[in-house]
């Protein structure tokens, strides 16, 4: 006669549970401590900068120049913002265009054996070390004619660019299939389903990848020291992109951090912390986008 079940002795602890319970703390431990250790080193990072270049920040710094003599006390670094905003904000119209264009295509009509090489290029082309692309369009567009404005934005558009495809690609995703069943329902074309009533709804998700690139983009130095480094950082602001290389404030942090001066290094820690203050800034906005995305896709 078999043995009465006993519905309680699966729930009994016994030696395996025991060590899966073990392994389970040991884990979720070991993720804390590495949550905690990056979070950790943003905040040094930070607070050793701010420390460092609170002392340049002032009215001036913003509204002025650098000086024209190495060690001089004083300027600001007017020029190198507003160039940096010039070339990443072209760059950003170079990428936002084609990387949208890329993830309609691949999520929305290319066929699953076209897709598959498109997003394995598309990671390719993220992984790249920025110097590479540097030295890529260098060769392209300025070893025989100098460096231009306009070569910087192309080498950081082609940084931003598999940033805000695979942004676009993910929003995309999240769209309810039940509306484009509804629109073929309808009649509606397949292009005009998509650049109608898919595209829009997802315009705040492609903003936010947007923004992230651009924080991503911004920091660069190493296409920068190539392609836009030789500027004369007393010059009149110019928007002239094809005049040659234009300020900005990666090379300035670069620049003086190089010299002797402590007046110099004081304006490197301060660019950098105008620098830091921006991408900070520019993320924060991207989460905040984001969030508000998922809450009106889920809807």
């Amino acid at each position: 006669m078999a043995a009465a079940f006993d519905a309680s002795s699966p729930l009994a602890p016994s030696g395996n549970l025991r060590r899966r319970r073990r392994v389970d703390h040991a884990m979720r431990a070991s993720a804390t401590f590495a949550a905690l250790l990056a979070v950790g080193v943003l905040v040094l990072v930070i607070v050793g900068v701010a420390k460092n270049g609170a002392s340049a920040i002032s009215l001036d710094f913003f509204t002025k120049a650098p000086p024209i003599a190495f060690g001089a006390t004083g300027g600001g670094i007017l020029p190198e913002i507003v160039g940096t905003l010039i070339i990443v904000a072209l760059g950003t119209a170079f990428a936002l265009p084609i990387g949208v264009a890329v993830a309609i295509y691949e999520t929305e009509f290319a066929r699953p054996r076209i897709a598959y090489p498109i997003r394995l290029a598309l990671d390719l082309v993220n992984g790249l070390p920025s110097i590479v692309v540097g030295v890529f369009v260098y060769g392209l567009l300025v070893l025989n004619s100098g460096q231009k404005a306009y070569a910087a934005s192309i080498a950081l558009a082609i940084i931003m660019l598999p940033l805000i495809a695979r942004a676009t690609q993910e929003v995309l995703r999240l769209v309810p299939q039940s509306q484009r069943d509804a629109a073929s329902a309808l009649g509606i074309s397949r292009w005009r389903t998509t650049f109608g009533i898919v595209l829009p709804a997802c315009l705040p998700g492609i903003l936010t990848g947007t923004v992230l690139a651009v924080a991503r983009a911004a920091g660069e130095t190493a296409p920068l020291l190539l392609l836009s480094s030789f500027y004369n950082p007393n010059a009149p602001v110019t928007f002239n992109v094809f005049g040659g290389a234009m300020p900005n404030i990666p090379m300035e942090i670069f620049t003086e951090s190089q010299a002797t001066a402590p007046a110099d290094h004081t304006r490197a820690w301060g660019s950098a912390l105008v620098l830091i203050t921006m991408i900070l800034i520019v993320s924060l906005f991207a989460r905040w986008a984001l969030a508000r995305t998922r809450r009106r896709m889920y809807r």
